[in-house]
């Protein structure tokens, strides 16, 4: 199912920018916090591979 998968990495490339803004919103308003900036690396390493096997 083509158009799904292509619905879904749009979902996640959002979710990946949307959670750039939270946790940077966060780190500016209370500070760094390293679990958050690791798991919005992990989100967008998972929409690389997303984008990359979707293109193959």
């Amino acid at each position: 199912m083509p158009g799904s998968t292509d619905g879904s990495t749009k979902t996640m490339g959002a979710l990946t920018i949307g959670g750039l803004v939270a946790v940077t919103a966060y780190t500016v308003a209370l500070g760094s916090n390293g679990w958050l900036w690791f798991g919005w690396v992990v989100l967008g390493l998972i929409t690389v591979g997303m984008v990359a096997t979707r293109s193959t």
